[in-house]
């Protein structure tokens, strides 16, 4: 799933080199599938992209088999469908948070990483990745033994960062090994943006 996602970022020639991300690709793909048949304008609109780079984003997607396009908009082929029940068995939950202990700025967005624990070091992977989304940063947590876990910093986050504890344990569902990464930005795009980038990386090269 990542490499072949990745290829679409790839450039091609004859034809424009991509001047969207993976976390665009990842986003586009969400709204199709979630609000299918989708226009252009409205996924410009949505992604924060120029008309020109969606058009190519859209090309890209449809050369890869992922959607189909009709008068009313994209939609996901069955191809695209059965990616995208890939990628939500790898990132069921995604939640908007609010101000606490753990949240760099205004708004946070969660993405929960399914048994993602093996892949997470001490959290600067992620971090990087979400500034470079544009986000504030990202904060990276494990659940290990029924217990909340920032590495590094506490080794119980119910106990040393009780708010931003109780909102993740309130809107996500966790298991044995998995990851939550935060977004925090100015606005919920960028924090999402920046969650998903944050998140992506924990996601393995061969996975698919």
């Amino acid at each position: 799933m990542k490499k072949f996602l990745e290829s679409l970022l790839e450039e091609k020639a004859p034809g424009p080199y991509p001047s969207f991300s993976i976390v665009h690709v990842l986003k586009a793909l969400e709204l199709i599938a979630d609000e299918g048949p989708i226009g252009r304008g409205k996924l410009s609109t949505t992604l924060g992209t120029g008309e020109g780079s969606t058009r190519t984003l859209i090309a890209r997607l449809k050369d890869a088999g992922l959607i189909r396009i009709a008068k009313p908009g994209c939609s996901l082929t069955e191809k695209g469908e059965k990616l995208w029940r890939q990628y939500r068995l790898v990132f069921p939950q995604k939640v908007r948070l609010g101000k606490s202990e753990l949240t760099l700025d205004s708004c946070g967005v969660a993405v929960l990483v399914k048994g993602g624990l093996d892949r997470v070091k001490a959290g600067l992977e992620q971090r990087d990745a979400a500034v470079m989304a544009g986000a504030m940063g990202a904060t990276t947590l494990v659940f290990v033994e029924k217990k909340l876990i920032l590495p590094s910093i506490s080794q119980d986050v119910a106990r040393d960062f009780p708010t931003a504890y109780s909102q993740i344990m309130e809107r996500m569902s966790l298991g044995e090994k998995d990851v939550v990464v935060i977004g925090s930005a100015q606005t919920w795009g960028k924090a999402e943006y920046g969650a998903i980038a944050a998140a992506w990386t924990l996601v393995e090269d061969d996975c698919s």
